[in-house]
């Protein structure tokens, strides 16, 4: 099959799932995504790191938490310590607390349910793919029910008053950049970073990246 040069770029994708219709059904859905290209699929955690191994170009790695042997959190674990670059997506069909907590722990980068949509996967792939996070509407209100952040009590203060460097801040440590690529993305030193960081943190009543990130959310600090 040809390849036109000039074609935009596609997300190269990897589907990780130990059941084969998962995996067709998947498949199916982003047939006609233009801007996503199923490169490789695997049926265990160990076969998926196989697959990293041969295609290095994956960006997205779309993975199953139930499977047996080696979970999407354990991989999600593995992938993010040998495979920096690849962001993943969890896929399940449960979105209890717990299971939310843990991926995000592990490194994830988004969070679907399996009934989702053509649309809202394409959406994922695209904003996970661009260095953002996506969870479905579901995983979202999870999150929000479970804020480990004093706003949810009747005398909570405002919402923190981020400076626009915070904002910016923010939204890179969000996407699980480090104080270093921070640094030289903003052309700022690192123990700039650190203080803004920490100024965040004490602004939010956070206590950790993952609560920073619930609260991120719920005050829509991201967008």
């Amino acid at each position: 099959m040809s390849h036109d040069p000039a074609a935009p770029s596609r997300t190269a994708v990897l589907l990780v799932d130990d059941h084969q219709m998962v995996i067709e059904g998947l498949k199916t859905l982003l047939k006609t995504d233009a801007a996503v290209r199923v490169v490789a699929q695997a049926s265990s955690g160990l076969e998926a790191l196989r697959r990293l191994r041969e295609h290095p170009g994956i960006e997205v790695a779309l993975v199953d938490l139930n499977m047996p042997q080696m979970s999407g959190v354990e991989l999600t674990r593995h992938i993010r310590a040998a495979f920096p670059a690849v962001r993943v997506l969890a896929l399940s069909m449960f979105h209890d607390h717990a299971s939310v907590m843990e991926v995000l722990e592990a490194g994830g980068a988004g969070y679907l349910l399996k009934n989702t949509t053509k649309a809202e996967l394409s959406a994922a792939i695209a904003n996970v793919a661009a260095g953002r996070t996506h969870f479905s509407q579901e995983v979202g209100q999870t999150l929000l029910q479970h804020l480990d952040v004093p706003a949810q009590r009747p005398d909570s203060s405002p919402v923190a008053e981020l400076t626009a460097r915070e904002r910016e801040i923010l939204r890179l440590v969000a996407e699980e950049k480090t104080n270093q690529d921070i640094a030289r993305a903003l052309f700022i030193s690192e123990r700039t970073v650190e203080t803004h960081r920490k100024n965040i943190l004490t602004k939010t009543s956070c206590k950790s990246v993952v609560g920073l990130i619930q609260y991120a959310i719920k005050h829509k600090l991201l967008a």
